[in-house]
């Protein structure tokens, strides 16, 4: 516990500095158990960081629905960010609604309609966003900084859990009554869109029920890259 404590301290520590230097901020939440953990730590604190959340149009009930028990729960209204209806429209009718599965760039390209380009414009305006991202999460992630430069939107993004182990995040979210997502419960611990997640077997990756047709270093969709690689430009030594 007290390991978690230090960590708990160190996360309020930097979303502290991220609101008081870095306004106006954004935190992109999946909705997932980390992002609850953030959202916790930055609703009960009162930081004025606006939390969103992209609506891509294929998400499990039980992530849409956590948008209500945030409100419950919290008495918060998370921003829903949606695709643009003609590019969605554009891809189905050019691809298929189920080209993701065809190929890793079918794949990216519906991402990219339904994640990317809302990402961009809730990301606009903005000086800083965060991210619930850990370094134990996959193999695409093991040098993942706290700060970085993401020079692609032009703005300092965040990872705040980037050191905290699964573990860390589920004792958390217990000892301090999170709400979470019912598909955690059931072998979900990564949850994306409902067609490319599924279940994992015990003893798999965290995230290898994502995109589970693909190799593992392809497994990333699209949000943290810049022309196929990972936005990691510059990595920024905390303040």
């Amino acid at each position: 516990m007290s390991d978690l404590n230090a960590r708990v301290n160190e996360t309020r520590g930097i979303l502290e500095r991220i609101a008081r230097d870095f306004s106006p901020a954004v935190f992109a939440s999946s909705l997932a158990a980390e992002d609850m953990v953030l959202t916790d730590l930055i609703l009960k604190a009162g930081l004025p960081i606006t939390i969103f959340s992209l609506e891509t149009g294929r998400l499990h009930k039980e992530t849409v629905a956590m948008i209500d028990k945030v409100k419950a729960h919290y008495g918060y209204d998370i921003v829903v960010m949606r695709p643009k209806q003609e590019l969605v429209d554009e891809y189905v009718t050019k691809n298929g609604l189920n080209a993701f599965y065809d190929s890793v760039e079918m794949r990216k390209g519906c991402c990219y309609v339904r994640k990317v380009e809302p990402l961009g414009r809730a990301l606009a305006g903005n000086k800083a966003w965060i991210t619930g991202q850990r370094r134990a999460q996959s193999t695409t992630r093991t040098d993942l900084p706290v700060q970085e430069d993401d020079t692609a939107h032009g703005l300092a993004k965040f990872n705040p859990l980037a050191d905290w182990s699964e573990e860390d995040v589920w004792e958390y979210i217990r000892g301090n009554n999170v709400p979470y997502n019912d598909l955690h419960d059931r072998g979900y611990p990564s949850i994306g869109c409902e067609p490319c997640t599924r279940a994992i077997q015990p003893g798999e990756d965290v995230r290898a029920g994502r995109w589970w047709w693909e190799n593992a270093d392809s497994k990333e969709c699209g949000l943290h890259l810049v022309d196929g690689k990972l936005i990691r430009i510059k990595s920024v030594a905390p303040a």
